[in-house]
């Protein structure tokens, strides 16, 4: 029975991954006309499409209609590279939209049973020794569904009102989308929004089978019209380096670059962390940060010490 269950799964997960292909695969070329394509454009006001056709795709890409019609439906067994960089090429994809799709292509020819049970998400000491030793920069650890499963203290400062909701571990998808207070938070809200939604479309192509990813996006697709509608667009990108825009409730207003690293014991980790421009303003409300987390935690300490009752843990 149990066995049964499993194939189950994977069949209604391997339809749905093939659904991702058709959209993905759809979304792509209806961003390009025949013009950016350098393509002759034919039909004039009967062209029923603004962007490409499949047959025009197929041209570009060096396949045949028939074959990328296939592929489109999420047949992709047997798919070989010169036709993935046919594609690339044909749909103009950059490195993360590449990378999706040969996740999905992979997932959608993928015979292995699903995970019944969601993974536990830990992180190794060492991790959390690496994080407490830059004292001065805030950093965190992040997995493929923006989960913090770990922070340094002035990490968690800095995202204060992301822990200040009680669900563990926090998420930063939920907070973006289902906290008001999100968009005082992040002054640049749409570019963040469109940047979550992204991470996690390019997450559910990495692995389809995650429950509690699908169940996050469940919840994020049936609470949040925003969410929804971006969710609709299928973009992907892969997170490594920027700058975040923040008003914090303690010390307002900063601009701080970012970099992300990747964890080598779990490749859905990242670490990331957040400078600030020496000398900078930035730098200043983070030195203020600092006081206000380190006089928090030491009134904290101290009523802890004075309380003889026992205290539970949050």
């Amino acid at each position: 029975m149990t066995a049964r269950k499993d194939r189950d799964i994977r069949d209604d997960v391997r339809g749905d991954v093939r659904a991702e292909i058709r959209e993905f695969l759809s979304t792509r070329r209806d961003r390009i006309s025949p013009e950016q394509a350098g393509l002759p454009v034919y039909g004039g006001a009967r062209r029923r499409v603004a962007g490409l056709r499949r047959e025009e795709v197929a041209l570009l890409a060096g396949i045949s209609t028939d074959y990328y019609t296939r592929l489109e439906r999420g047949n992709a067994i047997g798919i070989s590279d010169s036709v993935i960089e046919g594609l690339t090429h044909a749909l103009k994809l950059n490195e993360a939209e590449r990378t999706h799709l040969l996740d999905l292509l992979r997932a959608a020819a993928t015979t292995r049973a699903p995970r019944r049970r969601p993974t536990a998400q830990r992180i190794r000491p060492t991790v959390q020794r690496v994080l407490d030793s830059m004292s001065g920069t805030p950093a965190l650890v992040l997995n493929g569904r923006l989960d913090i499963l770990a922070a340094n203290a002035l990490g968690s400062a800095l995202f204060s009102p992301v822990y200040a909701v009680p669900a563990r571990p926090p998420n930063n998808a939920r907070f973006v989308f289902l906290d008001p207070q999100a968009t005082d938070f992040f002054r640049a809200w749409d570019t963040v929004a469109n940047d979550t939604v992204a991470l996690l479309r390019a997450e559910v192509g990495r692995d389809p089978y995650d429950r509690q990813t699908s169940d996050l996006i469940g919840e994020l697709s049936t609470r949040s019209e925003e969410f929804r509608a971006r969710w609709a667009a299928h973009n992907v990108r892969i997170h490594t380096t920027g700058v975040k825009l923040l008003h914090h409730p303690v010390v307002g207003d900063l601009e701080l670059p970012f970099e992300s690293f990747p964890l080598a014991s779990d490749p859905s980790q990242s670490l990331l962390t957040y400078t600030a421009e020496p000398e900078s303003a930035s730098q200043d409300a983070l030195n203020l940060l600092a006081s206000w987390s380190a006089t928090a935690a030491s009134v904290e300490q101290d009523v802890t010490s004075a309380d003889p009752r026992p205290r539970t843990q949050p």
